[in-house]
């Protein structure tokens, strides 16, 4: 039997409650990231459309062979990183920062630290 209340659980509800205020949009498109106990994952969607604009995780053959790590603090701002260069090839360059119902701490501020020095502004 599954507890309603476990971790997972809280932040699902969370980051709904979140989502109602943060829309991602052509101009100013919405910074996803989910993190799992190995990986972290970063998505630039525009959510007028319902598309991915720009995508990277620590699974990207560019940061597998740098990485020695994919679940601690590095590799988070290495993803990040890598996000907020492929957004400014693309041309995007403000975005809104969807934290996933994740505390803004540790994985989560290192991949936003990242993308500010790649060049993104939320």
């Amino acid at each position: 039997m599954i507890k309603k209340e476990n971790r997972n659980w809280r932040r699902k509800k969370r980051h709904l409650s979140i989502r109602k205020k943060i829309y991602g949009t052509a101009d100013r498109p919405r910074l996803s990231v989910y993190k799992s106990e190995k990986h972290i994952y970063a998505q630039i969607i525009d959510d007028d459309k319902g598309h991915t604009l720009v995508a990277a995780s620590t699974l990207d053959k560019e940061l597998r062979d740098v990485l020695k790590k994919t679940w601690n603090k590095e590799a988070a701002r290495e993803v990040g990183k890598l996000i907020g260069k492929r957004a400014v090839e693309k041309g995007i360059k403000k975005v809104v920062f969807d934290r996933g119902g994740y505390r803004y701490h540790g994985r989560i501020k290192e991949l936003a630290d990242g993308a500010r020095e790649a060049g993104l502004e939320f």
